[in-house]
């Protein structure tokens, strides 16, 4: 079954994914977990509301009694899962992914995240017989609304001294939905919204704020009302993009750098995690805040792993997603944008724009992140790592290679790894100057071949 994936389960309705199938996932989901008591919530999708009626019905199937609910980001589920007492649960979603699609992310008691090696793959398993049906013993059904809960928890993330305007696309997803409550615990904010109608078919962008292209209405509209800056969150509002107030876009890994003294100055001398995607700059700032950078692999099992483990209360990943440890360890597009609201609502930017304030922090010059499709990966990766001996090798993910240190003009690293959700090869290059970067970029085109 293709819709087991490294770190959800998500595939087309209702080809692939459909009520029969999710009531097999809830009723195995139960027994995998032994559990008596289990939380769901669901996104605005047209067909989450019998997806999450069939997963209940397989959780109390197999004895486990089932807390409902209804409409709930991913963040917002991961919130109700550590507050509830219960065993896990999941959220019925397919996050940015078009509308046609659903899937759903699990957890573990303590919002702990269930992927393909902690669950998933045993759970394919386990839904590869026939529905074993009801038990002898039924679990029962019940409602808890968790908005107001959530929306003081993240409201609760800023202290906001001075009045700020910001521009939020919630692009038809669950943010329109959590993000009202949270801005009515906001006085000193005024919004402007955009899509933040629920609407499972997306009808005016995809709701991934990655591509630069469904960032444009939150530009357009910030440099048309002055913003101090606009924030763009994906369908389940686990993830978020920013944009400055002349509307150029912000790297995740530039505000994972931006807020990292935040956190410090409440957690002195503790990690900052990040991925080994993100800019140099990121382990240059912590450093310089007293912190400790935690360089780690992509994925959000890998950075939730390593923050419980090392006690690590804040941290990001290029792909938009930023990680609390007093959110029960897991990430939040909507405590991410109120982190952004209290930083630039406070004595800290000393009236300096963030696009001033991220300036200094453009210090290198970045591919982005670059897609091949590649036969042979791993003959690839071998190639590569051939190639360039000369530098300085990891393993951490995929290849990383450096050559000479940042202060040097012809300093450069890069790294290349397989994608864990798609047939991908993924390059990022970072240089000290642009024409290094470009040099070196074409250097690894003509090995990786055309970028897709």
């Amino acid at each position: 079954m293709g819709i087991f994936k490294a770190y959800d389960i998500r595939g087309l309705v209702p080809s692939e994914l459909d009520a029969e199938l999710a009531r097999k996932i809830g009723y195995h989901f139960a027994k995998l977990l032994n559990a008596r008591r289990l939380v769901v919530g669901q996104d605005m999708r047209t067909h989450s509301p019998e997806l999450a009626d069939a997963v209940s019905e397989g959780m109390r199937d197999a004895g486990a009694d089932v807390v409902r609910l209804g409409l709930a980001s991913t963040p917002m589920t991961y919130f109700s899962i550590g507050t509830i007492e219960c065993d896990g649960g999941l959220c019925v979603t397919a996050s940015h992914n078009p509308g046609e699609y659903n899937g759903m992310k699990l957890c573990r008691a303590g919002a702990r995240p269930v992927s393909r090696d902690t669950g998933i793959a045993e759970l394919e398993t386990m839904c590869a017989g026939p529905y074993p049906g009801p038990g002898e013993k039924r679990g029962r059904e019940e409602s808890a609304n968790m908005l107001d809960a959530y929306a003081a928890h993240v409201a609760g993330f800023a202290t906001i001294e001075r009045e700020l305007e910001v521009v939020v696309d919630a692009s038809n997803g669950m943010a329109g939905h959590t993000l009202p409550a949270v801005l009515e615990r906001l006085p000193n904010v005024k919004v402007k919204r955009l899509f933040f109608e629920l609407d499972g078919t997306f009808p005016n962008h995809e709701a991934n704020p990655l591509k630069e292209e469904n960032l444009a209405f939150t530009q357009e509209a910030v440099r048309a009302e002055g913003a101090d800056f606009g924030v763009c969150l994906d369908g389940d509002a686990d993830r978020c993009c920013f944009v400055d107030e002349t509307g150029r876009t912000v790297g995740a890994d530039l505000m994972t750098a931006l807020f990292a003294p935040v956190f410090l100055e409440r957690f002195p001398g503790t990690g900052i995690i990040y991925d080994l995607r993100s800019s140099w700059v990121v382990q240059e700032e912590v450093r310089k805040a007293g912190g400790t950078p935690v360089r780690e692999r992509v994925g959000h099992s890998f950075m939730k792993a390593t923050m419980r483990e090392q006690g690590i209360q804040f941290g990001g990943e290029l792909s938009g997603h930023f990680y609390f440890g007093e959110n029960f360890v897991s990430d939040s597009g909507e405590i991410a944008f109120v982190t952004a609201l209290g930083y630039m609502g406070s004595s800290r930017p000393m009236g300096q724009p963030l696009s001033k304030l991220i300036e200094p922090l453009r210090r290198y010059h970045s591919t982005g992140e670059v897609n091949f499709r590649v036969e042979d990966k791993d003959a690839m990766i071998a190639s590569l790592e051939e190639r360039y001996a000369e530098g300085k090798v990891d393993h951490l993910d995929g290849i990383t290679v450096e050559f000479g240190t940042v202060d040097d003009p012809e300093w450069w690293w890069f790294n290349v790894r397989a994608s864990n959700t798609e047939p991908l090869l993924r390059l990022n290059l970072e240089a000290s100057s642009e024409e290094l970067m470009n040099e070196r970029r074409a250097e690894l085109v003509a090995m990786l071949g055309d970028p897709v």
